[in-house]
C-alpha cells in the first residue's frame, strides 16, 4: 500500500503532464481554462488505479534484485521488515 502512495504520486504528475500537454497543443487550447480543472479530476481518478498496478510489480522487480545478490535467499528466512516487524 505504501508503495502505490508513493508511485501515486508520480503517475499523477505524469498523466497531468500528459493532459495539459493534450489541452494545449489541441485546438483545445482556445478553451484551455475551462478544462484545467476537468484535467486534474481526471488525473486524480485516473491515477489511482495504473498506480495500484504498478505497485506490484515495483516490488517483484525489488525482490528480483535481492534474490540476485542473496542467491539461496528465501522469503521465509527474512527478518519482519517496514514498521511492523516481528
Amino acid at each position: 500500500m505504501v508503495i502505490a502512495i508513493v508511485i501515486y504520486m508520480m503517475v499523477q504528475a505524469v498523466v497531468f503532464g500528459i493532459g495539459v500537454v493534450l489541452v494545449l497543443a489541441t485546438p483545445l487550447a482556445n478553451i484551455a481554462m475551462m478544462l484545467m480543472p476537468f484535467v486534474v479530476a481526471a488525473t486524480l481518478v485516473a491515477s489511482a488505479p495504473i498506480a495500484w498496478w504498478l505497485a506490484p510489480l515495483a516490488r517483484a522487480a525489488h525482490e528480483r534484485k535481492l534474490n540476485a545478490q542473496e542467491p539461496g535467499r528465501s522469503t521465509d528466512d527474512q527478518p519482519g521488515r517496514g514498521y511492523h516487524a516481528n
